[in-house]
């Protein structure tokens, strides 16, 4: 893999909200990104204080994010892309620029965004390049997921992504037609996980344990079992069973969790979200 002076690189974010402040802020207090190289545009100022305070570029006109950087994010709501891109053509000075499009848009596939940034500028041909990727916020604890494919790139585009995206977390190349089914896992997922710690956390409560640490220990029972699966590489119904005796506690645990459907709900939140990023997919066309 390529290594890259990512100092030297101006990045910049179109959008300054959750997943900006996870991928780029989180990279900036990692020493990856010289801040004096990052520029971030948002709708309010009041968002652009955080990055101020970072030490990056922070400007409420779309182009100049544009205008000044060779990696560019889009990273508002999917539902406020219109918007956003009308106000990057607005603010557009420098014609002549053929920056990288990196995508967080949930929903939004290659040919959408091909389409609507070729209206911004008149591009080349085999141009806008452009990245969809589907992060997710454990970036920012250097744990992250992170899926990506691509239009128009060259295999520098792609390598340096993958090396980016390698600082916070794991990093795959995956065919389009999964993206939104990944999502509805890795995007959402975090989610899905914090409800769990929570419950674990209010199981203990309820049984005396003290607020702060059962949630404390509730938290490091998901990283524990995370890494058994991952280091181990053993699936995780045989981990299931290892801890599961005779007659014991656990297995008394897990047969209350299956009367709860346990395992079915988290399907169901998987296909809802993936069901509804495959809506927005069709309703950004």
């Amino acid at each position: 893999m390529t290594t890259y002076n990512f100092e030297s690189i101006k990045i910049g974010f179109i959008g300054g909200g959750n997943m900006a402040s996870a991928i780029g802020a989180g990279l900036i207090r990692k020493g990856i990104f010289d801040p004096n190289n990052v520029w971030v545009s948002a709708r309010t100022n009041k968002t652009l204080g955080f990055w101020t305070e970072l030490g990056a570029h922070a400007t409420l006109k779309n182009g100049e994010v544009y205008d000044n950087c060779d990696v560019i994010f889009l990273s508002v709501k999917p539902q406020m892309l219109n918007d956003a891109l009308d106000g990057l053509k607005a603010t557009i000075k420098k014609e002549k620029h053929s920056p990288l499009f990196v995508s967080v848009l949930v929903g939004i596939p290659l040919d959408t965004l091909h389409n609507k940034l070729k209206e911004i500028v008149n591009y080349p041909k085999n141009y806008p390049r452009i990245i969809r990727c589907l992060p997710n916020t454990p970036m920012m604890v250097g744990e992250g997921i992170t899926v990506y494919c691509s239009l128009n790139t060259t295999k520098e585009d792609e390598d340096m992504i993958r090396t980016l995206f390698s600082y916070i977390g794991i990093t795959e190349s995956v065919p389009e037609s999964v993206m939104n089914a990944i999502g509805g896992l890795s995007g959402s997922g975090p989610a899905y996980a914090y409800l769990v710690i929570e419950g674990l956390a209010d199981g203990a409560v309820k049984m005396g344990v003290p607020r702060p640490m059962a949630t404390k220990f509730a938290a490091q029972v998901l990283v524990g079992a995370g890494k058994m699966v991952l280091e181990t590489g053993r699936h995780p119904g045989q981990l299931k069973d290892e801890v599961c005796s005779p007659g014991g506690t656990t297995i008394t645990g897990v047969h209350a969790m299956e009367c709860g459907q346990v395992r079915a709900s988290m399907m169901n939140a998987v296909e809802a979200a993936v069901n509804k990023s495959i809506k927005m997919s069709s309703e950004m066309k």
